[in-house]
């Protein structure tokens, strides 16, 4: 596997894997997208092989520098955007740079009552708004299959929380584009795991990329 890059090579100790899919837990416990209900989530190894029809880049940042999110928003053309945070993070602050930044966005997360988020949700799958910046609530449970680019502005925890973010309804198996945000060494070893665990390869994002590999006809 391509290591993250070169840099961030030094920072950890990346090995080399046979890139096959890895057995995992048959069921996991998630809360669904928008309710306080809970809904259990089945992900078999061919929904996991699917990873391998998305197209998936990451982002080195240099001293946290995200104001590349926003620049990769105004150039790289899209439907729909999802932006997933930790959810520890200032949802609210990203949101409002957004939409001062001319790119509506809502967001949807726990902090939020839940009638408030099936509004955001309302907005977004009726595509009043074009960006949804979301946690683990949003993975599953809700359709979005208008949204072609997936942002991981904060590295997801593990290699589980990165299959989630993608296997949603519309998303594995149909064209999409992910970006992932590297800022360190401990996100550029989850990455890494993400391409052992898949046999998937992951390499920097190019200068341009292709509207055909991730945009729905």
């Amino acid at each position: 596997m391509e290591q993250v890059n070169d840099k961030l090579g030094k920072l950890i100790n990346l090995t080399q894997k046979d890139g096959k899919l890895s057995p995992s837990k048959e069921t996991q416990q998630t809360h669904a997208a928008v309710t306080d209900d809970q809904i259990e989530i089945f992900i078999d190894n061919e929904t996991k092989s699917k990873l391998h029809g998305v197209q998936q880049y990451y982002v080195t940042l240099n001293n946290d520098d995200k104001k590349k999110l926003f620049r990769l928003l105004s150039v790289v053309p899209f439907k729909q955007a999802v932006i997933f945070r930790k959810p520890a993070s200032s949802y609210k602050r990203l949101c409002k740079s957004l939409n001062e930044n001319n790119l509506s966005a809502v967001e949807i997360h726990p902090g939020i009552p839940e009638n408030e988020r099936l509004a955001h949700y309302k907005k977004f799958k009726e595509g009043q708004t074009r960006i949804v910046v979301a946690t683990k609530l949003f993975e599953c449970g809700m359709n979005v299959a208008r949204a072609n680019i997936v942002f991981n502005y904060d590295m997801p925890e593990n290699t589980d929380t990165y299959l989630d973010r993608i296997a949603r309804d519309g998303g594995v198996g149909a064209k999409c584009l992910v970006i992932t945000f590297v800022a360190d060494g401990s996100d550029a070893k989850i990455l890494n795991e993400v391409q052992s665990r898949f046999g998937v390869q992951i390499t920097e994002m190019p200068d341009e990329v292709d509207m055909i590999t991730y945009m729905k006809n």
